[in-house]
């Protein structure tokens, strides 16, 4: 979605150390400064989004269109990377635990070992979402 103002910018970036995406709101005629991120912790139940205020300088000026639409970006990347919060709790907490102990990623060998213990835990439904949730990773369901 394009900026309603020539003059702003929405830079997305993932900071691996803070487990969140970044949403940056840049002045572009200031060199591109941020005035606002919305940042959107993906991995973390306890930590909630929240809104960064940098140190703007006091000529620079957000339209409340261009407020609304960075707004609405950051509404979007929260329901995109935090919809799997609101499944019930028990799938809630194995998935932080997966992400936890293997940070996102799984070798085919950990996969192998990991997919009966979900089978044997969990209904096929639940296995998949559980498996596209923690691993990015598709499960066939046959």
């Amino acid at each position: 979605m394009p900026s309603p103002d020539p003059d702003f910018a929405v830079t997305a970036i993932y900071v691996l150390p803070d487990d969140a995406w970044h949403l940056e709101l840049d002045h572009l005629p200031s060199g591109g400064i941020t005035v606002l991120a919305g940042i959107v912790p993906d991995e973390d139940p306890e930590r909630e989004p929240s809104v960064w205020v940098g140190g703007i300088d006091p000529c620079i000026h957000i339209p409340v269109p261009v407020l609304r639409w960075f707004l609405e970006l950051v509404d979007e990347q929260i329901a995109d990377s935090r919809a799997w919060m609101q499944l019930r709790p028990e799938l809630v907490a194995m998935i932080k635990e997966l992400i936890d102990e293997y940070r996102g990623a799984i070798d085919d060998d950990e996969y192998a070992v990991l997919l009966p213990r979900l089978r044997a835990e969990l209904p096929p439904a639940d296995v998949a979402e559980v498996v596209r949730t923690a691993f990015r990773r598709e499960y066939d369901l046959d």
